[in-house]
């Protein structure tokens, strides 16, 4: 009888652990995750949000909403993003939140791809006119802001047609999701934003909330499409993870921000110049080519303008020239405006760019340092020899013995061959007035010399 009991108990507990494990399923199934996009549209920001996408998929969650507020950014990786999403096995909710946040710009097509496009009271989206960024300012093909599209004579054709590419893209994801084509075409080719309640009316976006919890009220029970596939959202109950940027996210954030990747180039730059001006230092060498490299690989990511990046590698050239060549200061000065100018223009753009009290300070400590390095070498110039036969020309010494045309004398505690005019005697000082390979000339001093 007691081995039948333990027998009983065994099946009993081997029948209730699945049991356990199919009332544990559907609360492992109800997780949704969040992930924040705050600022600007980059190649970190896509490398997380395909990321989390994929470990959504492998947590089982049941959608993921990405809490947006962003002014724009680049083109290629807003079109990563977009893909992303379109190929998500889970759906995808944007919310733009809290009051105040926008998605402008690369923000609005992210917005039009996702499955559920959600606003807070107080945010806006548009203004989605494409702005071509590099090369120089003011050639054909750049804009420099939104251009006037009401005259279709006014832009190039390089400008038409990334207009037009636009135009069709977020069109074609306005009829993907079901949402308002028309207003889309005209936030590319006219620039214009809508707020959150005027896009609700125009059927840009689906839901107004106003906070996280009313977003999950709303989404509960509405029907979306993933992959072809009807799906029915269910999110009353579901526990809303937030996930953070791991440190590889947040360094390709730190090292792509503009003001640090001008920082790395200036130190790469200058840490080159110290160590071929002064080789086998070794350490600026190593330094400037390790941030010469991450700077090189943030513009490849960042929308360069060529003639900027000119303007300052020539600022450099100049600067470093002057401590060379005595032009009277006016290599250095044209240098620290170019280097100025370049600065200025290299990343500069509604969404990227370099803050003008970084670029400041940097031209007045790069031009301070160059105007310390002038005046070393103008003091060094003026001051008197102390090495060499310029430095022994004038020199006092005394004589070591007694000679009349020829003997030895000490100057600087050094025993050197002298000649002179006239006899002198063993301890009388005398003066070098010439020099001859190994030999001096010297001469007798007065007692009162």
């Amino acid at each position: 009888m007691r081995y039948l009991a333990r027998g009983l108990v065994m099946m009993l507990l081997a029948w209730g652990l699945p049991a356990v494990a199919a009332d544990q399923d559907p609360a492992q199934e109800r997780l949704g995750i969040m992930l924040q996009v705050d600022g600007s549209i980059c190649p970190a920001v896509a490398d997380h949000i395909a990321r989390n996408l994929a470990l959504a998929s492998e947590r089982g969650a049941e959608l993921v909403i990405l809490r947006m507020d962003t002014p724009g950014g680049l083109d290629s990786a807003m079109r990563d993003i977009v893909k992303d999403i379109l190929d998500a096995p889970v759906p995808v909710v944007t919310f733009v939140s809290p009051g105040g946040a926008r998605a402008a710009s690369a923000g609005t097509y992210i917005l039009y791809a996702s499955h559920v496009a959600a606003m807070a009271p107080a945010t806006n989206l548009g203004a989605a006119t494409p702005v071509k960024l590099g090369g120089v300012p003011g050639m054909p093909g750049e804009t420099d802001g939104e251009p006037d599209n009401n005259k279709e004579q006014d832009l190039s054709a390089s400008e038409r047609k990334l207009v037009n590419d636009a135009a069709a893209f977020i069109r074609g994801l306005a009829e993907e999701r079901g949402r308002n084509a028309e207003w889309a075409e005209q936030a590319v080719r006219e620039g214009i934003s809508l707020t959150a309640h005027e896009a609700l009316e125009l059927g840009v976006i689906d839901v107004v909330a106003a906070d996280l919890a009313d977003l999950l009220a709303q989404l509960d029970g509405r029907e979306v499409t993933v992959r072809g596939q009807e799906r029915k959202l269910s999110t009353d109950g579901i526990a809303i993870e937030l996930v953070v940027p791991d440190w590889r996210s947040e360094l390709l954030s730190v090292i792509t921000d503009p003001n640090v990747a001008y920082i790395l180039l200036l130190i790469g730059i200058y840490g080159l110049i110290f160590e071929l001006s002064n080789p086998g230092t070794i350490l600026p060498g190593v330094t400037g080519a390790i941030a010469l490299l991450l700077a090189l690989y943030a513009f490849q990511v960042l929308p360069i303008n060529y003639a900027g990046l000119a303007l300052i590698f020539l600022g450099i050239a100049f600067m470093t020239a002057e401590a060379f060549v005595p032009s009277f200061g006016i290599l250095g000065l044209g240098g620290v405006i170019a280097f100025v100018a370049g600065s200025i223009i290299l990343l500069d753009t509604e969404t990227l760019r370099i803050s003008i009290p970084l670029i400041a300070s940097t031209a007045l400590v790069s031009a301070a340092f160059f105007i310390w390095v002038i005046g070393r070498f103008v003091r060094l110039r003026r001051k008197k020899a102390k090495t060499g036969e310029e430095e022994l020309l004038g020199s006092i010494g005394v004589t070591l013995q007694d000679f009349g045309k020829s003997g030895r004398v000490r100057v600087h505690s050094e025993s050197w061959r002298a000649r002179t005019n006239k006899p002198v005697k063993k301890g009388q000082r005398v003066k070098v007035v010439s020099i001859d390979g190994l030999s001096l000339t010297v001469e007798a001093l007065q007692e009162d010399e």
